[in-house]
């Protein structure tokens, strides 16, 4: 597309383009074998046929529509999920009066999720201390969490964890959360921490390849809980030895 039009005016024209995708140039990874096409959805022999609004979809996550806001309630769910073993429903009611870390990960028997899960599961306990539980949520079934539990982790497995692993099988809370690749269908690494009176606090999103910091989360955790304990506020890399700022306090900023 060479139209000289701004992406605010082309981007409305898009949803009613047809692209044809020649099947000798459909690997190119720069999405060469895409061709912009109007009206020749009749003559394509043996080419692949899609329109853009098709595309857009595969590609896009349910953010836009649905994720939620910080200083906002967080979205509601119950599901099934896997601790210490065996099957419980949890929803997000369970937790009032307690910070909750509900994290997403993408799918079971992986390779970066189970680095993920197993830092949090090994951390559970200083969570705990602080009267934070994790949760850990993707698209598989509880049966699979189980199964994927009761793998030792030599074979690939979790082994023995200290968290519980919530089933979003139907993907209602990816979508919810805003994190769910609606073409794959899984979820992207969305991290939300929810305090005791179902607020979010904190969110933030990975691509699929970079797992998260566990100790950054249980840092910020902390943080938000001294600010709520003491009515000061925590600077950049702010840790429990380290000073805070009143909020009375005036500082001034030199711009060098």
């Amino acid at each position: 597309l060479s139209f000289p039009w701004s992406s605010r005016a082309l981007l409305p024209q898009l949803s009613n383009l047809t692209f044809l995708c020649d099947p000798q140039l459909q690997a190119g990874a720069a999405g060469g074998g895409l061709r912009a096409a109007l009206g020749q959805r009749g003559a394509c022999g043996g080419a692949r046929v899609f329109t853009a609004a098709a595309l857009q979809r595969s590609f896009s996550t349910s953010a836009s529509r649905w994720a939620p806001a910080v200083t906002q309630p967080a979205p509601a769910f119950k599901a099934t999920a896997v601790h210490n073993g065996e099957f419980k429903d949890l929803s997000l009611a369970d937790f009032k009066g307690k910070y909750l870390v509900l994290f997403f990960y993408p799918l079971d028997f992986t390779f970066v999720c189970p680095t993920e899960i197993i830092s949090f599961s090994d951390k559970a306990s200083e969570f705990h201390d602080i009267n934070c539980e994790v949760v850990g949520v993707s698209v598989d079934s509880h049966f699979t969490h189980l199964a994927w539990i009761n793998t030792p982790r030599k074979a690939g497995g979790l082994g023995n964890i200290h968290i519980p692993l919530l089933s979003d099988l139907n993907k209602q809370i990816s979508r919810d959360y805003g994190v769910l690749l609606e073409g794959p269908g899984i979820a992207l690494r969305g991290l939300f921490i929810i305090d005791p009176n179902g607020v979010v606090r904190h969110m933030s999103v990975n691509d699929l390849p970079v797992g998260r910091c566990v100790d950054e989360t249980l840092r910020l955790v902390r943080a938000f809980q001294f600010v709520e304990t003491h009515g000061e506020v925590c600077p950049a890399s702010w840790t429990p030895d380290s000073p805070t700022v009143s909020r009375h306090e005036k500082r001034f900023c030199l711009l060098l």
